[in-house]
C-alpha cells in the first residue's frame, strides 16, 4: 500500500477518491485551500483509515514544498484546481494563475522530493467542439474556454516532466460527473452545482428552482450533448490508472461512459426516474460551451481495464438519497 498525496481532496471527486483510496488500504494526505472544498467529508472518512489533512494553497510554494517534507509521498492524485466554464470566460487569469502555477508548482515539489508518478484530473473541454464522434484520444485539441486551456496547459506541462525528469503519468480526460456514493456519507454539496443532473435533482426534490442555462445548439432537441459519467466508476478508474503507472507507464485516457444525451434527455429521464414533473425556467445562458461531445473509451477498456459500472438511474437515484439526507450539503 501507498501513501497518496490528494490535492483538492475536500471537493465533490477529490472527497470520493479519498474514501475509495482509503478502503482499498492507502494512507492519504489531502492538500486543500478549502476555498469550495469541504472539511466535513474528510472528518467523516478518517474511520476508514490513515488520513492528513493539510491546509495550503497550490500557489504557495512553501505550503506545496512543505506538504512533501512532512510526508513521504509515493504518488499523487492531482484533483485541485478551479473547475467552472463560465467562471473561466468571466475571470480567466484567475484560472490560468491557479490551475496552471498551481500544477508547475506541485510538479517542481514533486521533483524535488523524488516523487514521480501522478494522476491527473484533466477534462474533455480539452477537445473543444467534436470534429467527429465518438471522440478519441487522438482527436484535436482546441479548447473553447480558459477552463480547458488552462488543463491543456497543464497536459503538456505534464508529458514534459515525464520526458525530461522520468515522471510516469496518467492524464485523464473524463467527461460529465454526477452521481454521489452509494453508501450516502458523501455526496456533491456545491449550492447550486454547475453540473445538469445534480442541479436536476435537486429541482425534482424541491430544493431549488432548476433554470436551463445552456445555449441553443444544432443537436437533435436543441440542447448540448453531453456523455455522462458517475463519480463512484470515475474514482474507480483514478484507481486503475495508479496500478498502471506503478507499472512504469503513462498515457492519456478518456474516462467516459460512450454515448451521448442532450440536456433535455437527461432532465426527462431525472424526471422519469423520480417520478416528479417540475418547471423548466430560462435562466442567462452560460457561455464557452460546446454543441456536442461524448468519449471514445476504448483506451480506459483496453489499457486501464475499466469499465463503468453504473449507469444514469444509479447516479440519479444515489444523488436523490444524497440530497433527502442532507439538503444543504456540507456546511463547512
Amino acid at each position: 500500500m501507498q501513501k497518496i498525496l490528494v490535492t483538492g481532496g475536500g471537493g465533490y471527486i477529490g472527497s470520493h477518491a479519498v474514501k475509495k483510496l482509503l478502503k482499498e488500504g492507502h494512507s492519504v494526505v489531502v492538500f486543500d485551500n478549502f476555498f469550495r472544498g469541504y472539511k466535513k467529508p474528510l472528518e467523516i472518512l478518517k474511520k476508514y483509515g490513515e488520513l492528513v489533512v493539510f491546509n495550503g494553497d497550490l500557489k504557495n510554494k512553501e505550503d506545496v514544498q512543505k506538504v512533501f517534507e512532512e510526508n513521504k509521498i509515493d504518488a499523487v492524485m492531482h484533483f485541485g484546481a478551479l473547475c467552472l466554464v463560465n467562471e473561466s470566460m468571466e475571470k480567466p487569469e484567475m484560472y490560468f494563475e491557479n490551475n496552471v502555477f498551481g500544477t508547475l508548482n506541485l510538479l517542481n515539489a514533486m521533483k524535488d522530493n523524488n516523487v514521480r508518478k501522478i494522476v491527473f484530473s484533466s477534462t474533455c473541454a480539452v477537445y473543444g467542439d467534436a470534429q467527429y464522434l465518438p471522440v478519441d484520444e487522438k482527436h484535436p485539441t482546441n479548447p473553447t474556454n480558459p477552463y480547458g486551456e488552462s488543463k491543456l496547459m497543464c497536459e503538456k506541462i505534464i508529458k514534459w516532466y515525464g520526458e525530461l525528469y522520468n515522471f510516469n503519468y496518467a492524464i485523464l480526460r473524463y467527461f460529465n460527473v454526477c452521481g454521489a456514493d452509494m453508501e450516502g456519507e458523501i455526496g456533491d454539496s456545491k449550492k447550486p452545482s454547475e453540473l445538469l443532473v445534480q442541479n436536476a435533482v435537486r429541482g425534482a426534490l424541491g430544493l431549488q428552482d432548476f433554470k436551463l442555462t445552456c445555449p441553443k445548439v444544432e443537436s437533435k432537441d436543441g440542447t448540448p450533448v453531453r456523455d455522462y459519467i458517475d463519480v463512484e466508476d470515475l474514482v474507480e478508474a483514478h484507481l486503475k490508472a495508479l496500478q498502471y503507472i506503478d507499472a512504469d507507464k503513462s498515457l492519456v485516457c478518456n474516462i467516459g461512459n460512450g454515448d451521448g444525451l442532450s440536456v433535455k434527455e437527461v432532465i426527462q429521464k431525472v424526471k422519469d426516474e423520480l417520478g416528479v414533473d417540475f418547471p423548466l425556467d430560462t435562466g442567462e445562458a452560460r457561455k464557452g460551451e460546446y454543441t456536442v461531445i461524448y468519449a471514445d473509451n476504448s483506451l480506459a477498456k483496453d489499457a486501464l481495464r475499466f469499465n463503468s459500472k453504473k449507469d444514469l438511474k444509479d447516479s440519479i437515484n444515489s444523488l436523490a438519497r444524497w440530497y433527502k439526507n442532507n439538503p444543504n450539503g456540507f456546511d463547512y
